[in-house]
């Protein structure tokens, strides 16, 4: 069990995130873990295809990324600075990582690999206490990183990016429209419930009480108490359904959970509104209303229903000045929710008729 403790600071400094290298790293362990792929087979399979079909070098990459490792080294996912990053910006934080920090977090690794089982205070231990030995790092190839980082940092960014290309840029669009509906989601939950109800349904194994985030992991330990760091959320599309935590020092301790409606990230079909509703506010509007199950953007609802953007627009301001949805700006990009009222119309028109 690893257990967070808050100050009041603490609580005012947690945020929320999207970051697309660490949907890539999340991605990649997928990729090695053939049972955590429940919802995402069909992908997998194609990703493994366009790798194998394209001979790029990504061997440093894989190579870090161990699913059965307690740890996974900090450098590879630096805290995203902003709450939609996009991947160039999250690649400039990782390249910038100094040469010390890239050891001492391989450093980590090696002892990881060598204790199955692992401890905050064990894991947090000094670098001048303990250097990794190469026979303790994966292979070589993580070997040379360690004997250069400068160089293997850069190979390993350019490795970054082309994985990027092949199994992540043309799906990035639904990807973000899942994780930022996610991030405005729990901003909702925060302001109506304050921190119980932001962290209350991130996970059947993260527990809120007694001022403490409570995590339970199967081979990971200890007590962090949070001082004025405040703590990042980041939702993911690929971890599912674990939880993973950064919050050895020096990095900003991090949580990593799945997002809300993963089970949907791949399924194109559109649901059909309920005859009452359309009745009342016309096909279109019903059929906008319906897939606003979770935040959408204009772009995500016109890909959903076919219809042009322009005309998605012109019936979300409808609907908007109906109280039906409301818009949200999560970053660059602004999402439409329903509100209460759209939901008492749609569960009243779900209710079968008396007799």
């Amino acid at each position: 069990m690893l257990t967070i403790t808050f100050t009041v600071e603490d609580l005012a400094r947690t945020r929320l995130a999207v970051s697309p290298l660490w949907e890539t790293v999340a991605s990649i362990r997928l990729l090695k873990t053939p049972r955590a792929q429940t919802f995402h087979q069909e992908w997998a399979r194609t990703t493994k295809d366009r790798i194998a079909r394209a001979g790029v070098e990504l061997e440093l990459l894989f190579d870090l990324i161990d699913p059965g490792a307690w740890y996974l080294a900090d450098f590879l996912t630096p805290p995203p600075q902003s709450a939609v990053p996009d991947l160039a910006t999250d690649l400039s934080a990782m390249r910038r990582v100094p040469a010390e920090q890239v050891r001492a977090d391989l450093d980590v690794l090696a002892y990881a690999r060598t204790h199955p089982i692992g401890s905050l205070e064990e894991a947090s231990v000094p670098r001048r206490l303990r250097s990794a030995r190469a026979e303790d790092l994966p292979t070589e190839a993580v070997a040379d990183l360690y004997a250069d980082p400068d160089a293997g940092m850069s190979r390993l960014a350019d490795q970054v990016e082309a994985y990027w290309e092949l199994a992540m840029a043309s799906h990035w669009g639904r990807i973000r429209a899942l994780l930022e509906g996610d991030v405005l989601y729990r901003g909702r939950r925060l302001g109506q419930a304050g921190p119980a109800g932001l962290f209350e349904d991130l996970a059947e194994s993260v527990k809120w009480r007694d001022g403490a985030l409570h995590i339970k992991h199967r081979r990971f330990k200890g007590l962090r108490n949070l001082s004025g760091e405040g703590l990042l959320l980041t939702p993911s599309a690929f971890v599912w359904p674990m939880v993973y935590s950064s919050t050895i020092p020096p990095w900003q301790p991090t949580l990593t959970y799945p997002a809300r409606g993963v089970a949907t990230l791949w399924n194109d079909s559109s649901r059909t509104a309920s005859a009452g509703v359309s009745a009342v506010l016309g096909r279109s509007r019903a059929e906008l209303l319906s897939q606003l199950d979770t935040p959408r953007s204009t772009t995500e609802l016109a890909r959903r229903t076919g219809l042009t953007a322009g005309g998605v627009s012109q019936h979300l301001g409808a609907l908007r000045s109906g109280g039906l949805v409301t818009p949200h700006r999560v970053g660059r990009v602004v999402l439409y929710a329903r509100t209460s009222v759209a939901e008492a119309l749609l569960e009243a028109a779900d209710q079968p008729e008396s007799g």
